[in-house]
């Protein structure tokens, strides 16, 4: 009897693709999985080198580094603040924009769009942009994270790319049920849309998140106003010009070299510490990312 190939074909395809998956895998949570374990081994027994996926002698004195002080928590509800408020106000105007320069009837679209897309390629620079800044009165006001990222001629183009794609006949029905421009973006473009700005809501979301250069130049004054990017990164500035056999240990702790704090341990807990709630997040945006809603929403 000969061999079916039809029946082989299929099994190599899907044995194959699922090493090629697991290798993948593999490669890409490796980092991750390092980083974690280095952050929970004691700092003097790091610098040994060959931690992989388990730390060799267990502890939490990193991590009691990095939070030592109390000034982590407090700065950790202002990054969650601004990240909230600026995804969700930034994401909405966005997206009306993008909407609005979606429209052929709309007469402005042309010389409006190059004009936000040349934003994408000419800068003032910092010091005109501190000036303006320090002009609208936002130094050290926590209107300084929203304000100036409101509008991103990238997701502009990415929403309005999305947009152009949908059903005309999506809007022409709502026109002709009395609904205004206003109505049709809220009741029919924004559902639709779901896909585009889950996306979109991450990629503004992590760079809310991750932004610490903002409150360096105009809220370092201000603690209160402190983000947690910014705390970490003064931590990690001053772990970083220790002696790499220096420590930063606590109280009766500080004698015992088991609990000693070095570069290295310091830098893998606060990378845990940063990227945690972006991990956290990212699952429930992730089935946005393989589908469109609008699947169906017309009969033809």
């Amino acid at each position: 009897m000969g061999i079916n190939k039809s029946r082989v074909e299929p099994i190599v395809f899907h044995t194959f693709n699922g090493l090629l998956m697991i290798f993948i895998a593999v490669v890409t949570l490796y980092p991750f999985l390092n980083t974690l374990a280095i952050s929970f081994n004691a700092g003097n027994d790091t610098i040994r080198g060959g931690i992989y996926l388990l730390p060799r002698e267990w502890t939490t004195q990193n991590y009691k580094a990095v939070f030592a002080g109390g000034t982590i928590f407090a700065a950790f509800w202002v990054s969650v603040a601004r990240t909230v408020l600026g995804t969700v106000l930034s994401l909405f105007l966005t997206s009306m924009l993008a909407y609005t320069l979606s429209r052929k009837d709309y007469i402005l679209r042309k010389p409006i769009t190059i004009i936000v897309v040349m934003t994408m390629y000419f800068s003032a620079g910092l010091i005109p942009t501190y000036f303006l800044i320090k002009d609208l009165h936002l130094l050290n006001n926590f209107l300084v994270y929203i304000i100036p990222g409101l509008i991103s001629a990238f997701n502009m183009i990415v929403i309005r790319t999305y947009i152009q794609t949908l059903p005309e006949g999506l809007i022409e029905s709502a026109k002709i049920d009395g609904a205004g421009d206003f109505r049709t973006f809220m009741s029919i473009i924004l559902p639709l849309c779901q896909p585009v700005l889950a996306t979109v809501a991450l990629f503004i979301a992590v760079g809310q998140w991750n932004s610490w250069f903002d409150t360096f130049l105009y809220a370092s004054s201000k603690q209160n106003l402190s983000t947690l990017q910014y705390e970490l990164m003064k931590l990690l500035s001053s772990s970083m010009n220790t002696n790499s056999s220096a420590s930063v240990s606590s109280g009766a702790d500080m004698g015992q070299a088991r609990n000693l704090v070095t570069p290295i341990s310091i830098r893998a807990a606060i990378t845990i510490v940063a990227a945690l709630p972006i991990l956290v997040v990212y699952p429930f945006l992730q089935k946005y990312f393989v589908h469109g809603l609008q699947l169906g929403s017309v009969k033809e």
